[in-house]
């Protein structure tokens, strides 16, 4: 069943704004192209420090779009700076909150003054991008949040108030830090008990004016004022967390995921629109024609996400757990992933696993790698993108988060869902070493890569028209919110 087009007579036109960071980008890419699929025109929206990246990355006219899929850019209010220059997150979040409306308006004025496209009918926003909704209320437009985020996630995030005005957070005294990470919390609705240790970190905070927290509650707020909130996820993984989530607080969510499994059924990826990527790093093609040369699930796929930093011990507890497991591995080594002087491992490891072992330096196509035969692990810092993507694929994983809502989905990724298994505590090599033989040659592992694949069939099922919940909920939103169709 082909998705439902939007004749030409009722074209309508949707502003899509990703967060600006990869890992908000890229599910909003994907819903923009399931949009422009059902006949919707697109416009992009980028911040200009992001657009320079991309047309770094991906070559001059990386944006310059289609007739009716178009790109946009709005300052995020932060000084100027060169691209190769890292951006300040928690400058970023501040920036974006109070500079970034003047200019979107800006823009809406401009795209609805233009007369070779449709006026401007409706807004998908990522959450943590909520001055659209003070767009959408003055232009009378609907506007749709993208939560990239779990479900599991979401409700604890919307609990934070609770833990506020019930004195457990924000954190009086860093010396009990430890106690309190411990501390048990059993009143959030459908969830058993769960520590403060598995909350998104940001309980761990001493200030009550801490920007992280504040932003928690700010972002969480707004949600309950958009028109909709689509969120990359599946009834069958988070079902009773949805059902809270709907019958207490947000009536009006959707779970549309995962993403990764809907485009995939829908686009062309060797058409015009299933090639538009919009990676902030560099690309690499050879990762790809190495993995051809090796066997079915014989190499761990290694990739701490677009954010994270690791210190100099980490790295090297990492680089020598892997050489110690004899397997064979290819390893995302980004620009900034080491801490201070770490700008590369040291030539007695490199020497070691030259045979066995692929270092990527840049941006990867992490979905087609993941899908690769060859690949038969993933350690991963359990970003909420990386976690799908290996449902998407099959692929078993080894859970090692760094931060935000990444322990959150570590616990339920390894305790609750059976999808992974964790190195727990501090890195060390020999940890890292029996984890990955485990997963990769063990029992264990192969009770979670069957596990993995049970859940794998299920998001197949919720994406596949005409009934697959995500998809049902995908044209409901379409239908009813974006259309306006009742």
């Amino acid at each position: 069943m082909e998705p439902h087009a939007v004749s030409s007579s009722q074209k309508r036109h949707a502003i899509c704004i990703p967060y600006p960071a990869q890992g908000h980008i890229n599910p909003m890419l994907q819903v923009a192209k399931l949009l422009h699929a059902r006949g919707f025109h697109v416009t992009f929206v980028n911040t200009d420090y992001n657009h320079r990246r991309i047309l770094r990355s991906r070559g001059p006219h990386a944006l310059d779009g289609l007739p009716s899929f178009r790109f946009e850019t709005i300052p995020d209010g932060l000084p100027w700076t060169d691209v190769d220059a890292k951006q300040d997150m928690l400058k970023l979040i501040d920036s974006t909150i109070n500079n970034c409306l003047s200019p979107f308006k800006e823009l809406l004025f401009r795209l609805n003054s233009g007369s070779d496209i449709p006026p401007v009918s409706c807004i998908v926003s990522d959450a943590s991008t909520s001055f659209t909704i003070d767009a959408a209320e003055e232009f009378q437009i609907p506007v749709v949040f993208l939560w990239t985020n779990s479900a599991t996630a979401l409700i604890l995030y919307l609990h934070y108030h609770k833990l506020i005005e019930k004195g457990i957070i924000p954190l009086k005294d860093e010396s009990n830090l430890k106690k309190h990470l411990e501390t048990e919390i059993d009143w959030i609705p459908s969830m058993k008990t769960i520590q403060l240790k598995d909350f998104p970190d940001f309980v761990s905070m001493t200030d009550p004016q801490d920007l992280m927290l504040n932003f928690i509650l700010h972002v969480t707020g707004r949600s309950k004022c958009a028109s909709a909130i689509i969120i990359n996820t599946f009834e069958n993984l988070e079902h009773n967390v949805l059902l809270s989530l709907r019958s207490l607080l947000l009536p009006h969510i959707y779970p549309i995921g995962p993403l990764p499994v809907l485009e995939n059924r829908e686009i062309d990826r060797d058409s015009e629109i299933g090639k538009l990527g919009l990676n902030l790093w560099e690309g690499e093609t050879e990762s790809l024609d190495w993995l051809d040369t090796k066997g079915k699930d014989t190499v761990l796929y290694v990739n701490f996400g677009s954010l994270a930093v690791l210190t100099r011990e980490q790295l090297l507890e990492f680089a020598w757990g892997l050489a110690g497991s004899g397997k064979e591995f290819l390893w995302v080594v980004r620009s900034g992933l080491f801490d201070g002087d770490a700008s590369s491992l040291p030539a007695e490891f490199l020497s070691e696993t030259a045979n066995r072992g692929m270092l990527i330096t840049g941006w990867c196509p992490q979905e087609k790698i993941l899908s690769h035969p060859a690949i038969g692990g993933f350690l991963t810092h359990c970003g909420w993108n990386s976690i799908l993507e290996s449902i998407f694929a099959g692929v078993p994983m080894i859970c090692w988060p760094v931060f935000a809502d990444q322990l959150t989905n570590r616990k339920f990724c390894c305790e609750e869902w059976g999808m992974g298994m964790e190195i727990g505590g501090e890195v060390e090599r020999e940890k890292v070493k029996a984890v990955v033989c485990e997963l990769m040659d063990g029992e264990k592992g192969n009770k979670i890569r069957e596990k993995v694949m049970e859940w794998r069939r299920m998001a197949e099922e919720a994406s596949a028209p005409p009934s697959g919940s995500s998809y049902v909920n995908f044209e409901t939103v379409v239908s009813k919110v974006l259309l306006g169709r009742d």
